[in-house]
């Protein structure tokens, strides 16, 4: 249980570059605190111990934001980078080298039974506002971007935009963990400028038809 907490406090240094020293981020952090309070509640959970463990959970919510059912699996080296409004849902797993920022939400779809939260393996991270939903799984490394809605499963290796999430980048190789939420790629945006496109060249043409048209008018007047 202490190495784990040592753990944690560590992955804080090596993922948020504001964090100054120990003591700070074992006092001011509520991404840690929430992931702390949730190791003790999922302890509780797992011996069945359901309204401790669920009372838990609540009181860590009113004090940080965050709001983890004590049913979920966390790994190590979890990371949640300020974490107001971060939802992981009972069924959710999630690996080790996770990381998660403000806003987002592991969810479900509906009033299923059984697994029916998302799966997210080892060194993945989603970004500010991102809705990850339903029984789906999101493969290693992968990222998923600021504000995307990912219904489907990700492939490992990959990353997701847009709404619904698509997926834009899969090399093969590792992505590492230095997401720039401002310089993505943007299916939509790209799909509009195409239309753009299309829309100028239609333009164009007509005019060109029109040209065309008032040409053959004039020399018809003139031979008339």
């Amino acid at each position: 249980m202490f190495r784990m907490m040592k753990e944690d406090i560590e992955v804080v240094f090596d993922q948020d570059p504001a964090a100054r020293n120990k003591l700070e981020v074992i006092l001011t952090y509520s991404g840690l605190h929430a992931i702390w309070s949730h190791r003790i509640a999922h302890a509780f959970y797992k011996k069945r111990f359901f309204f401790i463990a669920r009372a838990i959970s609540q009181i860590s919510r009113f004090f940080t934001g965050i709001e983890i059912h004590p049913g979920a699996k966390i790994g190590r080296r979890f990371f949640i980078d300020h974490g107001m409004g971060v939802v992981i849902g009972e069924t959710c797993e999630i690996g080790d080298n996770v990381t998660v920022f403000q806003g987002v939400t592991l969810g479900g779809t509906g009033k299923e039974k059984g697994k029916r939260h998302p799966t997210i393996k080892d060194n993945a991270l989603i970004a500010t506002g991102a809705k990850v939903l339903g029984n789906i799984t999101i493969g290693e490394n992968a990222k998923i971007g600021a504000g995307s809605v990912v219904l489907k499963e990700v492939p490992p290796n990959s990353t997701v935009v847009g709404i619904p999430g698509k997926v834009v980048i899969q090399d093969g190789v590792r992505i590492n963990k230095d997401l720039n939420h401002c310089d993505l790629p943007d299916p939509i945006a790209d799909r509009m400028k195409t239309l753009e496109n299309e829309i100028q060249q239609l333009r164009q043409e007509l005019a060109s038809i029109k040209k065309s048209e008032g040409s053959e008018r004039s020399n018809v007047h003139s031979n008339l």
